[in-house]
């Protein structure tokens, strides 16, 4: 029996151009089986969150939600800026989960993953988003955790994994993301 494609939303918490958390995004996406289709969000043209447009949201707050809504999974892939998760991430969440009741990411699988030139990757920006992502309701791939320390070309151009070890690694992370997915997609609701 073919399995369901399954449409995941990609949040990349980094506007940076060249951002390697971007790169990392697309190197998730070519490891994935083809049944899975990855769409990195815009999240930089969204004006600060603020409670009182609530009812009258202005149209890329909309569009966010629309998009996180026809997803059917969410992938988080995050910088860490002065130990916790960027500011445009934080307001992409704020957004699209507001106003109360309308959460978008509510019950969607989702995985939190970043890189960054340390030792221990992103794993204070990602226990502060998973924090986050507790409360709007979104079921989260627990392990393998994902903390992957950059290294120049870790990614190359065409989205693949240069360091053979690491590329290991994501595979075995990407495989555990998939089965955690189809997990949650297939349990009664």
């Amino acid at each position: 029996m073919a399995q369901d494609k399954r449409k995941v939303a990609v949040l990349v918490g980094s506007l940076r151009k060249d951002s390697i958390n971007r790169k990392l995004a697309d190197a998730i996406a070519k490891l994935a089986p083809a049944r899975f289709s990855f769409e990195q969000l815009n999240i930089a043209d969204l004006p600060l969150y603020n409670q009182d447009r609530d009812n009258d949201m202005p149209e890329p707050a909309l569009r966010l939600k629309r998009e996180v809504g026809a997803a059917d999974a969410l992938l988080f892939v995050t910088p860490e800026y002065n130990r916790s998760i960027p500011g445009v991430l934080k307001n992409a969440l704020d957004t699209a989960s507001r106003p109360y009741g309308k959460n978008a990411f509510a019950k969607k699988p989702g995985a939190v993953i970043g890189t960054s030139g340390g030792a221990i990757g992103t794993a204070m920006a990602q226990q502060h988003l998973r924090n986050v992502l507790a409360y709007l309701d979104v079921p989260l791939l627990n392990q393998p955790e994902g903390y992957v320390q950059y290294s120049e070309n870790l990614v190359d151009d065409a989205g693949t994994v240069t360091d053979e070890k690491k590329r290991a690694f994501l595979q075995t992370w990407v495989n555990s993301y998939v089965a955690w997915v189809d997990l949650v997609l297939s349990a009664p609701r």
